[in-house]
């Protein structure tokens, strides 16, 4: 990760969030309770959606190496809620992957350009982790598909307007009837948009809530133009996707670690700075060592990735092993910072409160536990 092309990449993204999103600008995202639409164009113009996407369909050229800088720069900036994780890192690849040469020619390069920001609805109330019990349908009707169904837990359900829909075209078939149908959502009849979730953290982000009442799409949104493919194609994804939720953990424990130890530094007791004291060093060499194993083996799963050869049981070792630990960290470091890190002025109260759904979205601890158990 530290070839010159790469890290010449990164100071071009580093430099574009400290220009285009300075702290007063994402303190407000967060009060809004969403990123502003016009920042997509913003962060398309500096070439940074669909970064991975060949050029060919007006895209940056590059790989997921790319990605992944985009990913760790936005944790490093504070842009919080930008789902770019999701855009670039998830629905972008199931499109060049699972699309048609039209569906591709059709919609990368408008979701290059911002002009297309996604969403995948794949959690529906009471379903969880189950994708198999879906109970969304997308019944033929003429030459297209009638979508009846609710959709929750949506990342970007406010803003999205290209989303990826899980839905049953065969419900009697369990995996094999599921399929996955594209929504444009501007020119929708039926499609409505549900309430924004109050969460625990992450305030930025418009986690949504998504109803469809007989929405018709054309069978040309059918991805892939197969039915019956979206159980299948949804986890030849996943370890993609559980490996942009590592990158995003890691680089949380890294800012959790910066902004602590900036603390312990200037912060007396008992006439001493924190960090002199030996159990303060202890607690932070024992996290500064896991974070640094952590690290090894996720730049060991990005090559994995880039060479297309991440398996699922590895890719869930990863997101395990990151999530958890982000969640020891931050309560650790938060620990150190007293009454204080109880305080929303203090970086790392925001980063206690969105580390907690790491562990849960993506598939939880304990899926992953049981994808993991099945290689033993």
């Amino acid at each position: 990760m530290r070839e010159p092309e790469i890290e010449a990449f990164r100071d071009s993204v580093a430099r574009f969030f400290t220009r285009h999103v300075p702290p007063e600008r994402s303190a407000k995202w967060r009060a809004d309770g969403q990123v502003e639409i016009g920042f997509w164009k913003e962060a398309a113009e500096a070439g940074l959606l669909g970064v991975s996407i060949p050029s060919e369909y007006g895209g940056g050229g590059g790989d997921f190496r790319h990605d992944i800088v985009i990913f760790e720069e936005v944790v490093r900036h504070d842009v919080s809620g930008f789902y770019v994780t999701g855009h670039n890192g998830v629905v972008t690849p199931y499109v060049l992957k699972h699309g048609t040469d039209e569906q591709k020619r059709r919609w990368l390069p408008r979701l290059c350009s911002g002009e297309l920001r996604a969403a995948i609805a794949m959690s529906e109330p009471g379903t969880g982790s189950d994708v198999q019990q879906i109970r969304t349908t997308a019944a033929r009707d003429g030459d297209g598909y009638r979508i009846n169904g609710a959709k929750t837990f949506i990342s970007n359900g406010q803003g999205g307007n290209f989303i990826v829909v899980a839905a049953k075209t065969d419900p009697g078939a369990k995996a094999r009837g599921v399929s996955l149908l594209i929504v444009e959502t501007d020119d929708a009849p039926g499609f409505r948009r549900g309430r924004k979730l109050k969460k625990i953290g992450q305030d930025a982000a418009d986690t949504s809530e998504m109803f469809f009442d007989d929405v018709w799409v054309p069978a040309a949104n059918l991805l892939g133009a197969v039915e019956g493919q979206g159980f299948r194609q949804m986890m030849t994804e996943l370890p993609r996707e559980r490996l942009v939720i590592s990158t995003v953990a890691l680089a949380n424990v890294e800012a959790a670690m910066t902004t602590t130890l900036d603390y312990t530094r200037n912060r007396k007791a008992f006439g001493q700075p924190i960090l002199d004291f030996q159990n303060t060093q202890f607690r932070l060499a024992e996290l500064k060592t896991e974070a640094t194993l952590a690290r090894v083996f996720l730049n060991h799963c990005i090559e994995q990735q880039a060479a297309d050869a991440l398996d699922n049981a590895t890719a869930a070792m990863c997101k395990l092993y990151t999530t958890e630990l982000l969640g020891r960290t931050v309560d650790q470091c938060l620990q150190f910072h007293g009454g204080y890190g109880y305080v929303e002025d203090y970086p790392i109260a925001r980063l206690y409160r969105d580390a907690r759904v790491c562990r849960v979205y993506g598939g939880s601890s304990e899926i992953m536990k049981i994808i993991i158990a099945r290689t033993l």
